[in-house]
C-alpha cells in the first residue's frame, strides 16, 4: 500500500481552529484549565494549542507545559529511551488539565502520562485531546475526548504527524511499516 496522505496543511489547521472551539465551549476562559503537551510530539500540538486559544481569547494566558514521561512508561528498560525536558512552570492541584498528544494508538503512552503528571499534583478532571485517534488497538482503557480524526488502521499500518517546527511541514500519513 502507497502511503496515504490523511491531512494537510489547510486541513490541519481547520482541525486545531475546531479542536479550540470545543475546548473553549467547555472550559470558558480557561481560568481554571491548564494544557500539558507529552513529549516529545504532543508538545507541538499543545503548543498550537496554546497559541490558537490565545487569539480566539485575545491574548488571554493559557498555561501551556511539557510533560516527559520516560521513566513511566512501562517498556522503559527495554530499549534506550532518552529523556526530555519537563517544563510545568504552574501548579495542577485542583486544575482541569488538558492532556494532549499527537497520536492515541494503544493508550500506554497515554497511561504513563497520567502517572507522571501526579507528580506534579492531583487535578481536579483530566481530558485527553488527541489530533488522531488510532481506535482499535487499545492495550488500556483510555479514550479522547477531543480529537482531530479518527482512523481505522491495523497494526502493521504506522501514523506519521508532520509538523512544520521539525518537518518543515504539516502533514498526516498513514502507511505500512
Amino acid at each position: 500500500m502507497q502511503p496515504k496522505i490523511l491531512l494537510e496543511k489547510d486541513q490541519f489547521d481547520v482541525k486545531i481552529k475546531r479542536l479550540c472551539h470545543e475546548l473553549i465551549e467547555v472550559h470558558n476562559d480557561f481560568n481554571e484549565t491548564v494544557i500539558i503537551g507529552l513529549q516529545p510530539r504532543g508538545i507541538f500540538l499543545a503548543k498550537r494549542i496554546q497559541k490558537e486559544l490565545q487569539s480566539i481569547l485575545k491574548n488571554k494566558k493559557i498555561n501551556c507545559g511539557e510533560l516527559d514521561i520516560t521513566f513511566h512508561r512501562d517498556d522503559f528498560r527495554k530499549k534506550e529511551l532518552i529523556p526530555n525536558p519537563t517544563t510545568i512552570n504552574f501548579t495542577i492541584e485542583d486544575k482541569n488539565v488538558i492532556l494532549v498528544d499527537d497520536v492515541l494508538f494503544t493508550g500506554r503512552t497515554i497511561r504513563a502520562g497520567l502517572d507522571a503528571m501526579l507528580d506534579f499534583g492531583r487535578p481536579k478532571d483530566v481530558e485527553l485531546l488527541v489530533l488522531v485517534d488510532r481506535r482499535l488497538a487499545r492495550h488500556v482503557p483510555i479514550q479522547a475526548k477531543y480529537i482531530g480524526i479518527t482512523i481505522d488502521s491495523i497494526e502493521s499500518q504506522n501514523v506519521k504527524v508532520e509538523w512544520q517546527e521539525t518537518d518543515g511541514k504539516d502533514r498526516i500519513t498513514l502507511f505500512n511499516k
